[in-house]
């Protein structure tokens, strides 16, 4: 295994940086995959110039993103919920995607934004996780993991990738841990996020019902709760709802809940979503 593991080593490694990292070796960090970029001088701002909206409102490629993910520490561990809506603009892509990256058994990575992007480099830190567990014998933390997410996609700042995603897992010196990473290299530290268009209706439940000293049985309902009015509200958030509980024993996968169904459930057991009349 070393052996296999030494032909992936290199020496021009990024750093990691020192929070919570220390276990990693910089020097062992395989470098990333190089893209191609436009074959001109400025290529950032080429790609900001035609594609960003918000500072230029008549470019000519506008990249529309929907979406609903979230996750959240508890006394149980961490719960993960998202949907499976993948939208081209006005345009429903899919009802089936899988937003949540399975990175190891004890890592889970979250979608949102570009779905190729988010795959791509979340499949390529799979990789990086398992080189590390070859070279040191032991588990990489949340920290390091997240850390070579944000290092890889800085690199690639203002270059067109488009990711939102967290990065949750658990260790024993580390407990449940959640880090947020984004294309431009923001790399947070937290116990609840949300991310996509649907996030402020997600936020809107989650603020009124989160306690840390959630059940088990609570903390997934919350969760699923949560996604379910994202979905209501939100036209770029549907499908159905992947929920994932992870435990100092590696996560668990809690089932898909199609948002027709759940949401009638819902409704009749809460007796909320008082806006939605039915005619029979």
């Amino acid at each position: 295994m070393d052996t296999i593991s030494s032909r992936f080593t290199s020496a021009s490694a990024m750093a990691l940086g020192n929070d919570n990292c220390n276990e990693f070796n910089p020097d062992g960090f395989l470098d990333a995959p190089s893209l191609s970029l436009p074959p001109i001088s400025q290529p950032a701002a080429f790609l900001r110039a035609h594609t960003d909206d918000a500072s230029n409102r008549d470019c000519t490629i506008k990249v529309n993103h929907g979406t609903t993910t979230l996750a959240f520490r508890f006394q149980g561990g961490i719960v993960v919920a998202v949907d499976s809506r993948a939208t081209a603009g006005n345009w429903i892509a899919s009802q089936t995607v899988k937003k949540v990256i399975e990175i190891n058994p004890f890592l889970l990575g979250t979608m949102a934004g570009g779905a190729a992007d988010c795959q791509y480099w979340e499949t390529w830190l799979g990789t990086q996780c398992r080189l590390h567990e070859l070279r040191s014998k032991e588990r990489i933390s949340v920290a390091a993991a997240s850390k070579m997410l944000s290092n890889l996609v800085y690199s690639y700042k203002g270059m067109g990738l488009s990711m939102g995603t967290m990065v949750c897992g658990y260790t024993e010196r580390e407990g449940p841990t959640i880090y947020y990473v984004d294309s431009d290299g923001t790399r947070l530290k937290g116990d609840m996020f949300c991310v996509g268009s649907g996030q402020t209706f997600a936020y809107g439940v989650l603020d009124a019902s989160y306690k840390w000293d959630l059940s088990v049985d609570e903390a997934l309902a919350l969760g699923k709760r949560s996604i379910l009015a994202a979905t209501h509200r939100d036209a770029y958030s549907g499908g159905s709802i992947n929920l994932y509980h992870v435990t100092q024993d590696g996560w668990v996968y809690h089932g898909n809940y199609d948002v027709g169904t759940t949401f009638w459930e819902t409704k009749a057991k809460e007796e909320s979503f008082n806006n939605v009349k039915v005619e029979l």
